[in-house]
């Protein structure tokens, strides 16, 4: 996989890839990654690339020619175009296992008030956010997501079973875990987690999954399917 970044601000980015899990999967060519400062594309004199928002409001808007010459330098049939902006669908896990198939990501990053809405209608393969803030630029966003569409790449984990039982691959948030010594602070571990019955304890994990999933997440269904 290879994911192209169109951002004003290239260097905000490139040290989120310079260290960890994800470094190492660069290193060992599981994915690649590209920076566009989609200002070079400007032709304008100062390397201007936004305007007043036509028919009035605050703040100046992404005008569409310098994002459009970029995305035509890079984009090839293969290529599936990210619009990043908090007036969309809400990024979650389905999204991240289903892009990580993708063979050619590119994230458009906003800045300022957004984008010229004519740049989404003629290149946007998909509009997502990661919530309902509003944060200076899409870089962040962009970071985020592809942060949790990478690990799903296969061989960027060094170990694969743990994305079996992590929040939300069955609707749920995951369980609590523990570690040792046995008793920490006066509190000790969940005794059923030191008896070594594995059935039992994927039970006590399912269940707990639940009721942490209701208490911090009222919002979500839950199925009675283990």
């Amino acid at each position: 996989m290879k994911i192209s970044y169109l951002t004003l601000f290239p260097h905000l980015m490139e040290c989120y890839f310079s260290d960890s899990i994800l470094k190492r999967a660069i290193e060992k060519e599981l994915f690649a990654i590209e920076f566009i400062d989609f200002r070079k594309f400007s032709e304008d004199k100062h390397k201007k690339v936004d305007r007043p928002k036509v028919g009035g409001g605050a703040g100046m808007l992404l005008e569409p020619s310098p994002i459009a010459r970029a995305l035509e330098a890079i984009k090839t049939k293969n290529s599936w175009v990210i619009f990043v902006t908090p007036v969309a669908k809400r990024f979650n896990q389905k999204d991240a296992k289903r892009l990580a198939q993708k063979e050619h990501l590119i994230f458009v990053n906003g800045r300022y008030e957004g984008f010229d809405e004519r740049l989404i209608e003629i290149y946007a393969d998909e509009v997502l956010s990661i919530g309902d803030f509003i944060l200076t630029g899409g870089e962040l966003a962009s970071l985020v997501m592809s942060d949790a569409i990478v690990r799903n790449i296969p061989g960027v984990l060094g170990n694969e079973a743990s994305l079996e039982e992590e929040s939300f691959e069955n609707d749920l948030l995951e369980a609590p875990a523990f570690t040792k010594p046995d008793e920490f602070a006066g509190k000790k571990i969940v005794l059923e987690f030191l008896k070594g019955n594995h059935s039992k304890i994927s039970a006590l994990k399912y269940d707990m999954a639940v009721m942490r999933t209701q208490y911090y997440r009222p919002d979500k269904r839950i199925t009675d399917e283990k």
